[in-house]
This record gives structure tokens, sequence and C-alpha cells, in this order.
């Protein structure tokens, strides 16, 4: 019997307020490039024992960064040193993760005298962090201009493939309150700026390769954009220059702006999925879910169907669940909005009633 079919009978049989939870382990695989142009300039600035990290990025419900020693790491002078690092700052149960990293050649193809044995799988926890990796992933005199080097940029791989408990609610939605901005990365901001932006009629200078790490809208534009005078150069319709401010600042630290005002959090919703930026857009839908109400609602439906917001929307299911709110809603002419607007949701709303 399914998990749905099981709380209809149980609901039948005076259980009029039910909810139930699915414990499960999951599997989540991922992989993430990370390219140091300038190479030799990074290297001279970077010290041994110090090291570059990349953006994070999401693995398994968890965030991540690739470190790189271009120097190698302490005591390990002569040698690229690379790491993978836990990045979250969430409290989250344990979890496994196996990965591998690898140095790719200007085809995209890994190498085979520069790739290593897969990392097999390692517990970690929010309680204690995570960094493994290869303190003497490859000497320096090793790295050949003309397959690692190409055009002085240094481009890395990681696979990675985490494991860990996951629950899927039943007609519960728990949305986070605070989220925890995520710390600066210490990346090498130094390089020159490549990439001019107009939007809202200001201009903004960013670098090519973190736009490109973050936003595979970016990505696509970048690679159609001449490069004539060494710059690309962009233009943003229809965002205004705060707006595009605040997502930019996003793209580089990983830390949201303060979200108590709904709109302000619905013109950033669309930005981050204008520009594919998964982990804002989620970030302004967990706010937004806090200004749901009777009022609110029609709207907001409309906003999670045109932007495909799966936690909005479930949210807003969430909320019609309760009878009080059913009965206002319907009240205020919210069914005919429904049938109209949103004939879907409407027929999930009653076959959950």
């Amino acid at each position: 019997m399914s998990i749905s079919a099981l709380l209809g009978a149980l609901r039948g049989a005076s259980r009029p307020n039910l909810s139930a939870s699915i414990v499960s382990a999951k599997k989540a695989t991922f992989s993430h490039v990370l390219r140091i142009e300038g190479y030799t300039q990074v290297r001279n600035m970077v010290p041994n024992g110090k090291g570059v990290r990349s953006s994070t990025f999401a693995v398994g419900a968890h965030d991540w960064r690739i470190k790189c020693y271009p120097n190698g790491s302490a005591g390990h002078d002569g040698y690229i040193s690379l790491f993978l690092e836990h990045a979250s700052n969430a409290k989250t149960i344990d979890a496994m993760v196996q990965f591998q990293l690898s140095i790719l050649d200007s085809t995209g193809s890994s190498m085979p005298s520069s790739s290593t044995e897969p990392i097999t799988e390692h517990s970690f926890s929010s309680t204690n962090p995570l960094s493994l990796g290869w303190s003497d992933f490859m000497k320096h005199e090793d790295l050949d201009e003309e397959r690692h080097l190409k055009d002085d940029c240094l481009t890395l791989l990681c696979d990675a493939t985490v494991t860990r408990l996951h629950t899927d609610a039943e007609e519960y939605i728990e949305v986070a309150a605070a989220l925890e901005p995520a710390p600066v990365a210490p990346t090498s901001f130094d390089l020159p700026v490549d990439v001019k932006i107009e939007a809202g009629g200001e201009t903004f200078h960013a670098h090519r390769w973190v736009l490109e790490a973050r936003s595979p809208v970016f990505e696509k534009e970048l690679s159609l954009a001449s490069m004539a005078t060494g710059t690309a150069e962009l233009r943003v319709d229809d965002m205004d220059a705060e707006m595009f401010r605040t997502l930019l600042q996003f793209i580089y630290t990983d830390s949201p702006p303060p979200l108590e005002a709904a709109p302000t959090a619905e013109k950033l919703l669309v930005a981050a999925d204008r520009y594919g930026v998964e982990k804002l857009k989620l970030i302004c839908e967990k706010a937004l879910c806090k200004h749901i109400d009777i009022s609110t609602l029609a709207a907001t439906l409309e906003l999670a169907e045109r932007h495909r917001c799966t936690v909005l929307t479930a949210a807003c299911m969430q909320f019609l669940y309760t009878s009080s709110n059913l009965k206002a809603f319907v009240a205020a002419d919210g069914i005919n909005q429904l049938k109209g607007r949103f004939p879907s949701t409407l027929l999930k709303l009653l076959g959950k009633n």
C-alpha cells in the first residue's frame, strides 16, 4: 500500500489531522569545474601553505568547495595540492561522500597522469567538518604547458556522490526560519576583471570565470559575447541596478541580503530564476513562505507556478489544508480564482479534502 493510500485509509478512520514521513537513503551526484585563469600569476601570488577556493556547489543538500594550493599545502612545496571541503553551516545528520579530483586538458578530458583513485565513502557531519584530498596531487615539473596549462589556464574537475538519510514529508512542509549566510570564499579576485555588464543604467565589472561557474545563463551568454577588446560586454534588460547588484553580490559571496520584505524577495526570486542561480531562488522561496496569507495566496501561487517554485507551491497548499484557512479562502472567492487560473491546484486541493 502506498503512503498516500495508507493516509487515506487512516483519515477515513476518524483521523482527519494526519501527517506522515518517509525516511530513506538518497544518493546525489554532481560535478563541478574550477578553472584558474592566469595560473602563472596566481601561483606567484599564493605562497606555499595558502590556497584558493572555488565557489560553493551543492551535492546532497550540502555545500562543498574545491580548494587548490598552487604551491602545495604546508610542507609539500613543489606540488599542487587539491582538497574537497565540506562548506555547509546547516546542522545536518551524518552522511557519506565519495569523490574524485582531476586535472582536465584543453578538450575536457581527464589527464591519466593527474587523475587519482576516488576516495571511498567517508562519513562526515556538521559538527565534524570535512576536508579530504591529496597534498602531493602533482609535481610542478609534471605539469605540461600544452596539455595541462593551455592558455595559462588550469582546469580542475570534482565528481562527487553524497549518500544521506532523507525524509519526505506527506502533507507537511517545514519552512526553515533564518538561513545563515555562507562565508565569503577567499577566491583569487585580484585577477583582472574581464566582463562589463550594463544593468539599470549602471555599469558593473566582474570575472568571467566566476559568472560561468555560478550561472548557466551567464555561461551561455558569455560564450556568445564578443571579446574584441579583451572584455566581454553584456546588457541586462528589465532589471534595476540595485537588484542586479544584489544578484551579483550573491554570485560572488553566497551571502543573501535581508529578505524580510516580500517585494524584495519576489524581485530577487525572479532575477535568480532568470539566471539559473538555484540556491538563491530557494532562499527567496523560503522567505516568501513566511508571507503567505489569504490576501497574498493567489498572487504567491501565480509567482510559484510561473517560476516553477516547488517549495513555495507546496507551502501554499499546506496553508490551504488547514480547514480555517480554506474556509476563509472560499469566503474570499478564492475557489473561483483557482478554477480560472490554477485548475490543477484546485483538483489537488479537492483531492486532499
